[in-house]
């Protein structure tokens, strides 16, 4: 007979009965069968079986929180990932599997089925599988709804111009207008006494602010501020500013020049009037009616504020006057050019409020001669009665100083010309309510009546709500001493009439000239 060992004789294992159904099993802890086991504990309890996820339809992009959005298709391993994110009680079990079960794309509806297995008490290990059912809503993201609001933006350019006199500014904005610079603005602001113009493009940004450095005298400063970065590409996100200061000088303002910059000009005179301000500053001598023109860059070298701004004109009465002739203009010192456009005169004035009372007369000597004739009033400054706080000017001798400075006609009362205005103009921002500013605007409205190569550069629009006169190209019909724009000037603004919306036919802005 063959011995056999102990260790290799079969062992009896001992067998139990299920607790719940009495199936024959081997012991564990719970004594129960796997299919009893499963209807009494459930170890995904802590696991939701209902969530939602939020998706953008503009960009197609979901949210993962907190507030960051990914891209992800559908039925992809990073959807899938985003999915399980969401569920909290996931790391109370071992995930063992995880997929999609196919919806219709357009059900709004994502189903995923996970397979967990969950340690109960005694080491027994149970597996389940379930299914996680996702709704999707819609929810715009906040980069789409800075989009939408126009303030999606990269670029910045903030124009400004800090003077009490801003007339430059609204000439700017014109021009901005006429030549349509603005088109590929995400928004504009007023703030500050400026604009600020929004880009989402650098090379749109930089084109406008190539447009204003071409059109009037500025100074530009970049700056730029980071954003993000990504260290594995090397792309860098950054958001650029330019700030474009307007020079602090208008049309009709008072400057004096230092002794250096007048001999850059032509040994012009030390106070002189700015006449007009484009591409650079034209300055006049009105005791000579020299002109010269400053560029930009020469005066940002060495800038200089203005002296005397239009809201310190004075009103005077001309008394007598007396044209300087061409040929007398030849002994006038100076080397600059002589404008023969407008009229050199010796001229005797006197303060309008002072008429009747005081009979002394002040000489001085103007470049309005073509302009003015007996009786007619006109603004000026009054520098001999005046202190500045100019440091060049205080150099000055008295033979350097007129006692009165005339710098335009004035030809009716403001408000009667406002009043007879049957034009407007158009704007990038809400109009100003304070007080300086509408005086300012209509300083430069004025001067766009008065100066007919001043408004060539200006779309100029007919005012609807005006009442117009029978033939508007007949001097005639209107005041002659008034200057005014002819409706041969004007272009169409955009009427929207109720009669074509209800007919279906579009409205489109009309830029032809309006017939007379």
């Amino acid at each position: 007979m063959e011995y056999i060992e102990p260790s290799s004789l079969p062992t009896n294992t001992n067998m139990i009965l299920c607790c719940e159904c009495g199936v024959l099993i081997e012991p564990n802890p719970s004594n129960m069968c796997v299919t009893c086991l499963r209807n009494h504990v459930d170890i995904t309890e802590g696991i939701p079986k209902q969530m939602v996820l939020h998706f953008c339809r503009n960009c197609e992009r979901y949210l993962q929180p907190p507030g960051e959005w990914v891209s992800a298709a559908l039925e992809s391993r990073e959807l899938l990932a985003l999915c399980l994110k969401k569920l909290k009680g996931l790391k109370e079990v071992k995930l063992v599997d995880a997929g999609f079960i196919w919806t219709e794309p357009h059900s709004k509806r994502l189903k995923v089925k996970l397979t967990v297995h969950g340690e109960l008490s005694g080491g027994t290990v149970l597996e389940q599988i379930f299914i996680v059912e996702f709704t999707v809503q819609n929810q715009m993201c906040d980069d789409c709804h800075r989009t939408e609001a126009k303030d999606y933006w990269h670029c910045l350019v903030q124009v400004r111009q800090r003077a009490e006199n801003k007339k430059t500014f609204y000439y700017l904005e014109q021009l901005i207008l006429k030549h349509k610079a603005h088109e590929n603005t995400l928004g504009i602001k007023p703030l500050h006494g400026g604009l600020d113009f929004y880009y989402a493009n650098f090379n749109h940004a930089k084109k406008m602010v190539d447009f204003l450095q071409y059109m009037v005298p500025v100074k530009v400063t970049t700056s730029k501020r980071l954003i993000s970065h990504d260290i594995h590409s090397n792309n860098f996100n950054y958001k650029y500013t330019w700030s474009v200061e307007i020079a602090p000088l208008s049309k009709d303002s008072a400057v004096c020049l230092s002794k250096k910059l007048r001999q850059q000009l032509g040994s012009i005179s030390p106070i002189c009037l700015v006449y007009k301000v484009a591409t650079g500053i034209h300055l006049i001598d009105p005791m000579t009616a020299q002109i010269s023109e400053l560029p930009g860059q020469m005066f940002f070298r060495n800038p200089f504020e203005a002296l005397c701004d239009p809201k310190q004109l004075v009103e005077y009465v001309v008394m007598d006057i007396e044209p300087i002739m061409e040929k007398d203009r030849k002994h006038i010192p100076g080397q600059g050019h002589i404008s023969f456009r407008h009229g050199l005169c010796d001229i005797w004035v006197v303060r309008s409020s002072e008429l009747g009372i005081n009979e002394n007369t002040i000489h001085t000597r103007s470049h309005l001669g073509h302009l003015l004739k007996v009786g007619d009033y006109v603004m000026g400054y009054n520098l001999g009665e005046s202190n500045y706080n100019n440091s060049e000017f205080d150099k000055l001798s008295s033979d350097q100083i007129p006692d009165v400075l005339l710098v335009r006609k004035c030809y009716a009362d403001r408000q009667t010309r406002a009043n007879s205005r049957n034009w407007k103009l158009r704007h990038l921002a809400e109009e100003a309510t304070d007080e300086r500013s509408k005086h300012d605007f209509n300083e430069f409205l004025e001067d766009l009546e008065e100066d007919v190569a001043y408004r060539k550069q200006i779309n100029i629009y007919r005012d609807s709500k005006k009442t117009m006169p029978v033939d508007s190209n007949d001097k005639s019909a209107a005041n002659d001493s008034v200057p005014h724009i002819t409706l041969a000037e004007m272009l169409e603004d955009l009427a929207l009439e109720c009669e074509d919306e209800e007919m279906g036919e579009d409205n489109v802005e009309k830029e032809n000239v309006a017939e007379p």
